[in-house]
């Protein structure tokens, strides 16, 4: 039985399932239910399950670990070349074994139910935040429709509108007014609600001890860091730093053939919100480090890139290098601490 691998195509309620006795071929297959798919398990010896690491994945990871087998979560990405003509549940199962006897593909690590009850803190407040921008600008385009125009800034349209309606000589259609005070209502009850889970994850980075670390690398402030905790989870599964900004897509994306060597924009692979918000710790720096009147190295470094290169380009190429401080930060277990700049070169 130690050559034994099953794989699983999870689903909603039928899990397909493939047991592969003898590398490269599939002994049985079976279609359970829901309720009887631990039952399967359970009644095994202990063997290698191999599932793709979305949907339920992480959940069923964690209860067939807790009946002694060794859980395999392989990038949905990596299998889909395995599944050859028509996409089907069977089929499906039969490419998650043939992309798991591909040694390059890297797992994901099982997340454990802290990682993910933090990451749905961030999903739920990034819901929140695109519903609110969403209500802001229609409220600001209705507004813009009928000559009020609103001053820049999400801060400044719930005032000037309850400025709007309290005056009768604004122009505002009466038909529109009750709708217009509940768009308020709407913007501020997201508003605390962005605020409650934000109390909720700084609760959480307490009880954290790498976010502390990571918070003192610069442009990582309270959610880049929890989020890096949530998706990363542990950065010694990386070898390198490079690999951890490659994860996150802020490294090059290459062609090259032959002797030619091309390398174009960032990739753009992996997790889109956490690069999001380590460009945006990018664009923090930069700014501030224009207002400071001394530098350290990763300062001065910045805005010489800024001062050669689209500020853009330099934003994102700073990211790509807090991705690997906070690699070498969270590997060694140790605060970041700045390093003065270098004394100028006699000519």
């Amino acid at each position: 039985m130690k050559d034994t691998t099953i794989s699983v195509d999870v689903a909603k309620s039928v899990f397909e399932i493939a047991v592969s006795l003898h590398p490269g071929k599939v002994s049985e297959t079976h279609r359970l239910p829901r309720p009887r798919f631990a039952q399967f398990f359970a009644a095994r010896t202990p063997t290698t399950v191999v599932m793709e690491a979305c949907g339920m994945a992480h959940h069923w990871g964690r209860e067939l670990q807790n009946q002694g087998h060794r859980v395999v979560l392989l990038p949905p990405h990596a299998v889909r070349p395995y599944v050859p003509r028509n996409k089907t549940d069977r089929t499906d199962a039969k490419g998650i074994l043939e992309a798991f006897r591909n040694q390059a593909i890297h797992p994901v690590p099982v997340k454990s139910v802290s990682q993910q009850a933090l990451a749905a803190l961030h999903r739920m407040r990034s819901r929140w935040m695109a519903t609110r921008t969403s209500r802001i600008n229609t409220v600001r385009g209705v507004l813009r429709e009928f000559g009020l125009p609103i001053p820049v800034g999400s801060r400044q349209v719930v005032p000037a509108v309850r400025v709007a309606l309290g005056d009768a000589d604004s122009g505002l259609p009466d038909a529109i007014r009750s709708t217009l005070d509940m768009a308020c209502e709407e913007i501020h009850d997201l508003e605390a609600r962005i605020a409650a889970v934000e109390r909720q994850i700084e609760a959480v980075a307490r009880e954290t001890p790498v976010v502390s670390m990571l918070r003192s690398v610069p442009g990582i402030g309270l959610l880049t860091a929890t989020a890096l905790a949530a998706v990363v989870g542990d950065a010694s599964r990386f070898p390198s730093g490079r690999h951890l900004a490659s994860f996150v897509g802020l490294t090059p994306r290459e062609s090259s053939t032959g002797l030619r060597r091309r390398l174009g924009s960032i990739s753009k692979r992996g997790d889109s919100y956490l690069r999001m918000l380590l460009i945006h710790g990018a664009r923090s720096v930069i700014c501030h480090a224009r207002k400071a009147k001394s530098h350290d190295r990763l300062r001065a470094w910045a805005l010489r890139l800024v001062s050669r290169t689209k500020y853009n380009k330099a934003a994102t190429a700073l990211a790509n290098k807090l991705g690997r401080i906070v690699f070498g930060v969270w590997r060694h277990e140790r605060t970041y601490e700045s390093l003065a700049l270098l004394p100028e070169r006699a000519a």
